[in-house]
């Protein structure tokens, strides 16, 4: 797809030296922008300096190094406790703030994202990738022209098999846990077609450490059921169904941010195939003109904020045992 960023690129920091950063830095360049410095929590470790040199980055520092760095943005895929903390500290130091979805580990922290943005005046966006991608955009122009009938039934799905005792994900503490991880992309795909569900229903299975390693909910829209699930210890790949009183539409990896190979959307025995596309690199040219007053923000602050509400709604039905309203937050 041709890029329509026309203004100068951005002058970048990121934090940690995250998997998820290798993605973000190739799209922040082929943006025009620049990454010019990475902070880190050791920044002698030969993790980061490795890092760093991979990356061709000229500055290593600490996360304040970055707060403090003259630069536009900042991007943060740290561990999800911390997420607000250090996206907070940069907005207010005048940058901009991408940060790594879940923007938050609850609708009250991304009630205070929303109102440092508004506050200072800076572009605050939760990075869900995948909505940048083109087959997204074509499955609500489906939806939105009734070729479906209305919609009865949403069904996503989001697992993989995490074998790495070490990673951050299985820390509770640190935000870990299934729902906040793969699960919250059902959640924010279901409410891209169907708007703010009234209530959730769950259960989940928990670690020893209390972490969910698995959770699945049912959201209620009254004319509509939507199925949301997310997991840890699957093999099978991510899907979505939509089921309508006309039609079907199917797709298997709705949620792929970077495709390697062709996507198929199947709506009845219609096939449509998207080829490969970086949904980072439209990310972050959206992300980018918006800095820039070209074009107003897709996705702005109040939206991280209805998620988080799904999200807290989910685990409190999981807690309580039952069903549990969801806040228009009016």
């Amino acid at each position: 797809m041709t890029s329509k960023t026309q203004a100068p690129g951005l002058r970048w920091g990121i934090f940690g030296a995250a998997r998820i950063a290798r993605d973000l830095i190739p799209a922040i360049r082929a943006s025009g922008g620049t990454v010019n410095i990475v902070g880190v929590r050791d920044p002698a470790s030969e993790h980061a300096r490795s890092f760093a040199q991979e990356w061709d980055i000229s500055r290593l520092g600490s996360y304040q190094d970055v707060v403090d760095a003259e630069i536009d943005a900042i991007y943060n895929p740290l561990p999800n406790d911390v997420h607000l903390t250090w996206s907070e500290r940069a907005m207010r130091a005048g940058k901009h703030a991408l940060t790594e979805k879940p923007l938050s580990l609850n609708a009250q922290q991304a009630q205070q994202f929303a109102a440092v943005a508004a506050d200072t005046g800076r572009v605050s966006l939760e990075a869900f990738a995948y909505r940048f991608q083109p087959h997204v955009r074509r499955i609500q122009e489906i939806v939105s022209s009734g070729e479906l009938g209305e919609l009865r039934h949403f069904q996503g799905s989001f697992g993989f098999l995490l074998d790495n005792p070490d990673d951050f994900r299985w820390i509770a503490d640190k935000g870990g846990g299934a729902l906040y991880d793969v699960g919250c992309y059902p959640v924010n795909f279901m409410r891209l077609l169907l708007g703010e569900p009234r209530s959730a229903q769950a259960a989940a299975r928990y670690t020893d450490q209390g972490v969910d390693m698995a959770l699945g909910g049912v959201l209620d829209y009254g004319s509509a059921l939507a199925q949301i699930s997310g997991g840890f210890d699957w093999g099978f790949r991510p899907e979505l169904v939509l089921t309508g009183k006309e039609a079907v539409l199917e797709m298997v990896n709705p949620f792929e941010s970077n495709s390697h190979s062709d996507l198929t959307v199947r709506v009845g025995e219609r096939e449509e195939t998207f080829a490969p596309s970086n949904g980072y690199t439209l990310m972050v040219e959206h992300f980018t003109r918006a800095v820039r007053g070209e074009e107003a923000l897709l996705y702005p602050p109040a939206d991280a904020v209805k998620q988080a509400r799904v999200l807290d709604a989910l685990f409190e039905s999981v807690r309580t045992g039952g069903r549990v309203e969801i806040s228009s937050g009016r």
